[in-house]
């Protein structure tokens, strides 16, 4: 029967939610994930920048604010899979420092848990859904750990280009780890290295949701419902316990799905709105937001890229979309020349012609054309991304426009504090620095009167308590025991690399403890 009560319903098919999906189903519990997007499958995915666009967000909008206002037209997912269907699929882990910059610095937060509480979970998703790689030479940065399950990914000259000039500067670059398969794995093809991660792998190369953890969760019984756009999470009449959410289907009609646990796995931007649009008389400021901290301390990197042109053919185009090299030689959270924070480096990731146009967005026509032709040979960039604090005024309310369904519009308000700043700054000087070192023949850096930014994070972040955060370090909320949160709204700092492998992480701990202990969090 539809719409009969489950034991779980999961908000969002995308990282977090397909992990909490595949464990749970796996541990025989009733799951049922509504998505407000398609239903993507591999066959759908076409390498097309065009085409990308219709996996990339799309339902409500959201409303932007701030001196420093968050690009989020390609971070969020339209669709099954969510981001993760899309994503570079970089796999670099957060650093022991990530977790105890409160502590080591009296700076921003402190996470509920250590990087060896999070470790075995990073081991576990990496024998789940493959990653490439070399953990050897990262341990020059972070603790031992058991080798990738694939040797590291194939590399190309638009990414080797690099290797000499970071090593003059102080850079040792060591092959990126990513989720991607470097040799057939598990029923899933080698990578052909044409360079279209970022719109979605039409082959399975890239691990995404839909041939890792939803492929699993289907299997074992999960039930997944597309255009399904849900609006609120429900609770009982006296406001202890969640019941279910309110969505709407395909139709546009309002559906009540009920369930003994709710888990809100969305977007970053999403999850706060939803809780703020589910209060109630007993909840008025929004569910598990006594403490007023729903929706705050949003945080995001920002990103300095430069630019070499290069006279001989490199091959921009080959490669994989993220990176072909990785480095945490400025992870150091006081190791920029200014500002605070960590950065994390990449270099030589695949391009497209909508690369090769951005890279000089000062030309037009003739001009533009001549750049173009040696662009298609001889471009390539080295990335930094840098850390901001979270910040108490950086933060997801509820606006007085509404969607199609009548929810409130979230409203994101984001400025970077003079630290990020600096950093920013910083990373672009030695950017430069590193390009200038190499053989290059023009270097510029992408610096322009907006500060890109990537990676949204908080909103519904974790702690010891009601007085510090939201959720506790496995997800659960502190106010109400049967409401779950998943994904990097629960992450109390950011780092400075890419966040979806810690997402995954972090999901499979919660996952596993809720399974664990289901009988006494679902009891009624």
């Amino acid at each position: 029967m539809a719409n009969e009560k489950v034991d779980v319903v999961i908000v969002g098919a995308g990282a977090s939610g397909s992990v909490y999906a595949s464990v749970l189903a796996k541990a025989g519990k009733t799951v049922v994930l509504l998505d407000n997007g398609p239903d993507w499958q591999l066959q759908d995915l076409i390498s097309s920048d065009i085409w990308g666009r219709r996996i990339k967000p799309a339902g409500a909008p959201v409303l932007l604010d701030g001196k420093n206002p968050f690009g989020y037209t390609a971070q969020a997912g339209w669709g099954v899979g969510g981001a993760a269907l899309h994503y570079f699929a970089n796999f670099p882990r957060y650093l022991p420092t990530d977790y105890k910059i409160k502590s080591e610095h009296g700076r921003a937060h402190d996470w509920p848990i250590s990087y060896q509480d999070v470790a075995p979970f990073y081991d576990k998703v990496a024998a789940e859904i493959g990653v490439s790689g070399d953990a050897k030479q990262e341990e020059r940065w972070r603790p031992a750990g058991p080798a990738y399950q694939m040797p590291p990914m194939k590399t190309f000259p638009n990414g080797e280009v690099w290797l000499e000039g970071a090593k003059a500067n102080g850079v040792q670059l060591v092959p990126a780890a990513v989720g991607m398969t470097s040799q057939d794995w598990k029923g899933r093809p080698a990578c052909i290295y044409d360079g279209w991660c970022h719109v979605g792998c039409p082959t399975g190369a890239l691990a995404n949701p839909v041939v890792t953890y939803l492929q699993q969760a289907r299997k074992a019984k999960a039930e997944v419902r597309p255009f399904s756009t849900v609006t609120r999470v429900l609770t009982n009449q006296a406001g202890t316990r969640v019941t279910g959410v309110e969505y709407y289907d395909a139709h546009k009609q309002r559906q009540v799905q009920e369930a003994s646990v709710v888990i809100l796995a969305a977007w970053s931007a999403q999850n706060p709105r939803i809780l703020l649009n589910s209060a109630t008389d007993k909840h008025p400021k929004g569910l598990a937001n006594k403490s007023e901290l729903v929706g705050k301390f949003m945080m995001t990197h920002h990103i300095a890229a430069t630019w070499a042109m290069f006279d001989e053919d490199i091959t921009p185009h080959m490669g994989t979309i993220g990176a072909q090299f990785m480095s945490y030689d400025r992870y150091d959270k006081k190791s920029g020349s200014a500002g605070f924070g960590s950065s994390f480096i990449v270099a030589g990731a695949a391009m497209k012609t909508i690369d090769f146009a951005s890279a000089r967005g000062d030309l037009f026509g003739p001009e533009l054309h001549t750049f173009m032709k040696r662009a298609a040979k001889g471009l390539t960039r080295i990335t930094i991304f840098g850390e901001g604090l979270p910040r108490l005024e950086n933060r997801v309310e509820l606006a007085s426009d509404k969607d199609e369904f009548g929810m409130p519009l979230a409203r994101l308000t984001h400025s970077f504090d003079d630290d990020a700043l600096a950093l920013w700054a910083s990373n672009y000087d030695l950017g430069v620095k590193i390009a200038k070192s190499t053989k290059a023949k023009e270097v510029w850096p992408g610096r322009g009167p907006v500060v890109p930014t990537t990676h949204l994070h908080g909103g519904a972040i974790m702690g010891t308590s009601a007085e510090n955060s939201v959720v506790t370090s496995y997800g659960q909320t502190h106010e109400v025991p049967n409401l779950w949160m998943a994904g990097p709204c629960t992450f109390a700092s950011e780092g400075a690399s890419n966040p979806t492998y810690t997402i995954f992480a972090v999901s499979q701990r919660g996952a596993e403890h809720l399974a664990a202990n289901w009988n006494t969090i679902a009891k009624a």
